[in-house]
């Protein structure tokens, strides 16, 4: 049985409040009616880490998870993992070099 591929997001530049519902739906139209997978969040190119982005990841989860997928990060840096770490996010993180 070949292992399902996980979709990627990537999300680039810098994400406002206005965005995280487009996010969320860009996501849940991606994810409708396929069989449980991993969604990997490519975050690398954001050019702002602040508690936008950390709400913005969280609602990704969310709609992940209310699909039956997990979500997972790649790329964040040292900001956006002290973020998460501070607000209990931090299993979101695949584990790639700090």
């Amino acid at each position: 049985m070949e292992a399902t591929q996980p979709i990627v997001l990537q999300l680039s530049g810098r994400i406002t409040r206005i965005d995280v519902p487009a996010l969320c739906a860009e996501l849940a139209a991606r994810l409708s009616g396929r069989d449980p997978t991993e969604v990997v969040c490519e975050v690398g190119a954001l050019t702002h880490a602040d508690l936008t982005v950390v709400d913005a990841l969280a609602r990704l989860r969310l709609t992940a998870h209310r699909l039956g997928h997990t979500l997972r990060l790649r790329g964040a840096d040292g900001r956006l993992r002290l973020l998460l770490g501070l607000v209990g996010l931090e299993e979101l993180l695949l584990q790639d070099p700090p």
